[in-house]
Parts: C-alpha cells; structure tokens; sequence
C-alpha cells in the first residue's frame, strides 16, 4: 500500500516538474542570472564612472557619516561611527531600473505585440469563417428557394 502512495506521489512530483511552466520558469531564472552579471558590468565600467564624473568614480565610495565621527580602516571596515553607503544603495537602484528596461523593451514589449497580432490574425480567421458559413447558408437559401420556385412553376404547368 505505501508502494502505491510512493508512486503516485512520485508520478505527482514528476508531473508537477514536467509542467511546461515550471521549465520555463527555471529557464528564465538561469538566463536571468547570466544577464544580472551583463547588466551589473555595464553599469559599475559606463554608468557609476559617467555618474561619478561629479565626483568620484566608484559610486560605492559615496557615503555619509550617520553618527560623527566616521573613521574607515584601509581594508573598508569602520572603525568608528555609523556610516550610510548610499552610493551602493544608488548603483543598485540603476543596476535594477537598466535590468527592468532591457527586459521590458527587449522581451515583454515584443512579446506582447507578437501576441496581440497572433491573437488579431485568430480573430480575423474566425470572423473570414464566420464569413464563409454565412455565404454558404445564403447559396443554400438560394438552392431551396429556387427550388421551391420550380416546383411552384411546375405544378401550374401540369
């Protein structure tokens, strides 16, 4: 009996894996995390030094002292006061705003016009079927009536 409920808890799992949108899900996470590195790359070496250009280069050296005085060791650590690292807190922010652009205009834009002229060609498909029966059912009209009209002229003939 537990060999039945292994099983079928087995079958679950690996229908529940196999599921299209569990796959894609864990394709997107991996493609994600590759265009995390691009996207980070792109903003510390054009971004932080174009930004920096009013002071310094690394966005990561700004900082305000939050509790006076601030003293940093040469290794970063602070050694005394409270020191707020906006400057990183910054860099993520762009960091994330590139990250969310690209995504937007590169994927979900194109995604959502492809979908709505695929959704549009459906549309359009159905309506030309809609087309062809109601032509067909007015030839069939047609047939009929001019039977009925035959037959009509047929009977006063006789």
């Amino acid at each position: 009996m537990s060999e039945k409920k292994e099983t079928g808890v087995l079958a679950g799992f690996k229908a529940f894996l196999m599921r299209g949108n569990v796959v894609d899900l864990a394709v997107a996470v991996v493609i994600g995390a590759a265009f995390t590195n691009i996207v980070n790359s792109v903003v510390k070496g054009i971004i932080n030094p174009l930004v920096g250009a009013f002071g310094t280069k690394d966005l990561d050296k700004y900082s305000s002292c939050f509790k006076a005085p601030c003293q940093v060791a040469k290794d970063g650590t602070v050694t005394s006061g409270i020191r707020i690292m906006w400057g990183t807190v910054l860099s993520s922010t762009l960091s994330f705003v590139m990250t969310a652009a690209v995504v937007y205009f590169l994927m979900v834009l194109p995604m959502s016009k492809y979908l709505a002229r695929m959704e549009a060609r459906r549309k359009a498909k159905a309506g030309m079927q809609e087309v062809i029966e109601v032509t067909e059912l007015e030839v069939l009209k047609e047939i009929r009536d001019a039977l009925v009209a035959q037959r009509g002229s047929g009977y006063s003939q006789k």
